[in-house]
């Protein structure tokens, strides 16, 4: 364990943690996803076909990781920020962070015609890695549909029926009760290795607004990662809700991750 507490986790170039994440998008019309992909001058055409770099320049220089305390940029070799691929009619983003995921939802929401192109859900890994650690190859290898479906699948069910036994209650004491119990049980349960986040179709809030619970849902994530890392093995979701609103709601900021 001491050797753990002295050795540093693997972080990307902009400070955060490293910790895979996909966005999948769904498309009505492939000829205008192109064109709005050609009309950004930060994404730029892979020789791989069907592929893109989204690099951050241009429309995106203004973004900002607090994480950073010092960076040196250089214009003439801009970050890449993740890569877009279309396959199977989904266009997918892969990005190596959870600050880079929050970071696009919310711009490609802003760039885009969301009438045409949306985001449909994040798959996710609940870890971070150790500098000489071997790295999970490939995306598509990683999250598995499958066992991202049966997950959830199963967490609805638990809550439907946590949720049946609340509208039989016989007071609203007992419903608080019952929905506080299953709440406090869950924090403690141990994160799956991947996870899926399905967002809500809501285009007319404002995006910050609308993906704000996706921001503290990975938060909370990140938080646990990082402690347990650090040897706070009773580290869970509650601890890191507790904190992520402190720091939301308390201090007013976002830019935390």
């Amino acid at each position: 364990m001491f050797d753990r507490l002295q050795k540093p986790f693997l972080t990307v170039e902009t400070g955060e943690a490293y910790q895979p994440i996909r966005l999948t998008y769904q498309f009505k019309d492939k000829d205008k996803l192109l064109q709005s992909l050609e009309n950004l001058k930060c994404i730029e055409k892979n020789v791989t076909p069907n592929s893109w770099n989204w690099f951050w320049k241009a429309e995106c220089d203004d973004i900002h990781f607090e994480s950073l305390e010092s960076f040196r940029r250089f214009p003439q070799q801009p970050v890449r920020l993740g890569t877009f691929t279309i396959k199977d009619n989904k266009l997918f983003l892969q990005l190596p962070s959870f600050k880079r995921a929050c970071l696009a939802v919310i711009f490609f929401h802003k760039v885009w015609d969301i009438t045409n192109i949306t985001v449909r859900h994040a798959d996710f890994l609940n870890k971070v890695f150790a500098l000489d650690e071997r790295l999970p190859h490939g995306f598509t290898e990683l999250f598995k549909d499958e066992e991202l479906e049966q997950f959830i699948h199963r967490r609805v069910e638990d809550y439907n029926k946590v949720k049946e036994q609340c509208e039989h209650a016989t007071s609203v004491e007992e419903a608080f009760t019952l929905l506080a119990n299953y709440s406090t049980e869950e924090s403690k349960k141990r994160l799956p290795y991947a996870e899926r986040y399905f967002f809500e179709e809501k285009h007319d809030q404002d995006p910050e607004v609308l993906y704000l619970a996706f921001y503290i849902f990975l938060r909370g994530r990140e938080l646990v990662a990082i402690k347990r890392w650090y040897g706070e093995a009773g580290y869970s979701l509650a601890d890191a809700a507790e904190d992520t609103f402190d720091t939301v709601f308390g201090e007013l900021r976002m830019d935390v991750v």
